[in-house]
């Protein structure tokens, strides 16, 4: 007997509860929630039909070929589904029933809780100097004991959720400076809707570079262009912060750079430079600053995974001199990325002056990201041991790196590559 194929809205209503379904939201793992579809019996033409693509695009997304990038793509499946917009980091869907918080709040942007932001700037400026290692534990326990409990306060108005997903963030950034990649991408996650909720775009467009960054550095260039688009859209929603679309080009422009990109990764670069040029100072409380320092550390990175070895010097030596005392693991990223450039261009000399600031460091900087890329500089150097001031660089590197693990071990397994998810 010939059966029809089941509605879809009702199948995903059975699977919202569904952990695995609500995982591959988060991850926006398109592939994955059509073959859960696909398994519960809604056909792959049905699939294609609803979402307006073709079976061979579909075919593509299931078999891991190829990722939905285009928020309005994004848009289009979870109204075909109804898969309720913050589970797929969207704002609420018009189908959606209206939140309990009173919409005419979101207009007057109130401002936000005095306590929360005097907390953010503490964490924000121990992290600078001592690393997220140190600090992770601390910030989830506020955001469990302190913020969580107001957000389901039917009498907590925008700012809250604003305050939580900005703290949401900051856990991320922390999760994975102590190499934990995959806790990070979850709180990345979780800070998106909540930003959304707050009616805070920029801040959403916030939280949507800080995934692209995190996807760039796990190796998912597609899935960083993607994340900086997405940003870019959300930020267009207003209101307009130069600072932040420089922040967002230059995460397309590097996550361009590393596929070989070169002409889009330089349109983007050069976007980026033209918006950072326009920004005024700190003008919003949630977002953390991307300034010229940080902008130089990025072009360096993004000239040399284009080859561009001269300019990455350049910015690199800017990145340096522009990164104040108390940013301490900013300071030791800069001078890494800064050795790594003498050794590519050759001037091993160099690399190895700027290799003895970089010692001076301090040692319990509580950076799990620092010590790897730290690994990753010394196997750079080793092939050129045979040259006397390396062999003599590598020896002291090894003594310091000894030294630093002791310190450190609190914090880093003794293989700090397997920390990383």
């Amino acid at each position: 007997m010939y059966r029809l194929s089941p509605d879809p809205r009702e199948v995903v209503a059975g699977l919202l509860g569904d952990e695995r379904l609500i995982r591959a939201c988060a991850e926006r793992d398109m592939g994955a929630v059509f073959r859960m579809f696909n398994a519960r019996g809604i056909s792959t033409r049905r699939i294609a039909a609803a979402v307006d693509i073709t079976q061979g695009r579909l075919y593509d997304y299931m078999n891991g070929k190829s990722r939905v990038e285009k928020l309005t793509l994004f848009e289009q499946i979870a109204d075909a589904f109804h898969i309720p917009g913050h589970l797929l980091g969207l704002a609420r869907r018009s189908w959606e029933p209206a939140p309990g918080t009173a919409e005419h709040q979101r207009a007057d942007h109130p401002p936000p809780d005095g306590d929360d932001l005097v907390a953010m700037d503490h964490f924000r400026s121990a992290d600078r100097q001592t690393g997220g290692g140190r600090l992770y534990g601390a910030v989830v326990r506020h955001l469990s004991d302190r913020v969580a409990p107001r957000l389901v306060d039917l009498g907590s108005g925008p700012q809250v959720f604003a305050a939580a997903a900005a703290l949401t963030e900051m856990a991320g950034w922390m999760a994975h400076d102590s190499g934990h990649d995959h806790r990070a991408a979850q709180h990345f996650a979780r800070a998106l809707p909540l930003a959304r909720t707050s009616g805070d775009m920029p801040l959403a467009a916030h939280v949507a570079a800080s995934s692209s960054h995190l996807a760039r550095e796990t190796g998912d260039a597609a899935g960083a262009v993607g994340w900086a688009r997405t940003g870019l859209d959300l930020a267009a929603q207003g209101p307009r912060i130069p600072a932040l679309t420089a922040r967002l080009h230059t995460m397309q422009a590097r996550a361009l750079a590393g596929a070989a990109q070169r002409t889009p990764a330089a349109r983007a670069l050069e976007a980026a430079h033209g918006d950072l040029d326009a920004a005024a100072a700190a003008d919003h409380p949630w977002l953390s600053p991307f300034d010229a320092a940080a902008m130089a550390g990025e072009a360096a990175l993004i000239m040399r995974d284009l080859e561009q070895y001269d300019q990455a010097l350049t910015h690199a030596e800017q990145a340096v001199a522009l990164r104040e005392a108390g940013r301490a693991r900013s300071l030791a990223l800069s001078r890494i990325t800064l050795v790594d450039i003498h050794v590519r261009r050759g001037d091993l000399d160099a690399a190895v002056h700027v290799g003895h600031d970089l010692l001076s460091t301090s040692p319990t900087l509580g950076s799990v990201r620092v010590v790897l890329q730290l690994d990753g500089l010394r196997r750079l150097l080793e092939p050129h041991r045979g040259y006397a001031l390396v062999r003599e660089y590598l020896a002291r590197f090894d003594d310091a790196r000894r030294a630093r693990m002791l310190l450190l071990a609190d914090l880093i397994p003794p293989h700090p590559g397997g920390t990383t998810a």
